[in-house]
């Protein structure tokens, strides 16, 4: 994990252990000011779901792309975290362009679509089928603050979905998991922020099935191998032998 602090001159704090503490007691991982968050303000946690945020009881509420939680939240990529008045941006160590793209044949294209988890828009789906814009320049407005004007768009490129922005904001950039991108190649579960606006890419078909290994062809079976060595079946017809003579002998000296 990598943690920016948009507009302050500290420094990216980075971070690869499973558990995270923030407060403001020299115990923690991130130290922050005391007029920001109480002694030990709350836990990042990595697991199977990504990165689990628990306020601890003696911390205050705490903000997530603007909106309170006071308990528990799933973080992901590119979500603003507010502590105090102090923002902390989540990223990933690695930038987009690491990330290898995912390619589909053009009769295999899936539905796609943008979700909006926080903004103005929040709640809303945003379907795309060749091209979606966004923006001062697209169909679909997007607000930013102070005026500030800023346009994308989503399209299909040699069969990977791209997103690049045709309008550039200095003060707010385009961020694809909270790195600053002027262009990069889309995933299913990727956050593409714009300044308060948060968007994750939905499309679940988008991802390539994982290929399943043929199984070895068995070898004819035959039913006699099921049985014990050979040499077992003579032993049990002496043994029957034995039995039979030895009855027939009980039998001949009572009578």
């Amino acid at each position: 994990m990598r943690i920016e602090f948009p507009n302050s001159a500290r420094e990216d704090f980075h971070w690869d252990a499973p558990v995270m503490r923030i407060g403001s007691a020299p115990d923690n991982d991130l130290i922050l000011a005391a007029q920001q968050a109480s002694a030990h303000h709350l836990r990042i946690q990595a697991d199977r779901r990504g990165w689990v945020m628990q306020v601890l009881p003696e911390g205050g509420r705490v903000y997530v792309n603007a909106r309170p939680v006071r308990e528990k939240a799933l973080l992901r990529p590119g979500d603003i975290l507010s502590v105090g008045d102090c923002r902390m941006l989540l990223r990933a160590e690695e930038g987009p362009a690491h990330s290898l793209p995912v390619t589909v044949p053009a009769e295999g294209r899936c539905t796609v679509a943008l979700r909006a988890v926080a903004g103005p828009l929040s709640g809303r789906v945003l379907s795309l089928q060749d091209r979606l814009e966004l923006g001062s320049l697209g169909r679909m407005p997007l607000e930013l603050p102070q005026g500030e004007a800023a346009s994308l768009a989503i399209f299909w490129r040699q069969g990977q979905l791209w997103l690049e922005a045709e309008q550039v904001s200095v003060r707010y950039p385009l961020r694809v998991n909270g790195v600053a991108v002027t262009q990069a190649a889309l995933r299913p579960g990727d956050q593409v922020g714009l300044g308060m606006h948060r968007f994750v890419v939905d499309a679940p078909g988008l991802e390539p099935e994982p290929e399943l290994a043929s199984p070895e062809p068995a070898a004819e079976h035959l039913p006699e191998e099921d049985a014990g060595p050979r040499g077992e079946v003579w032993w049990l017809i002496a043994t029957a032998a034995v039995l039979a003579l030895g009855i027939a002998v009980v039998l001949l000296v009572r009578f």
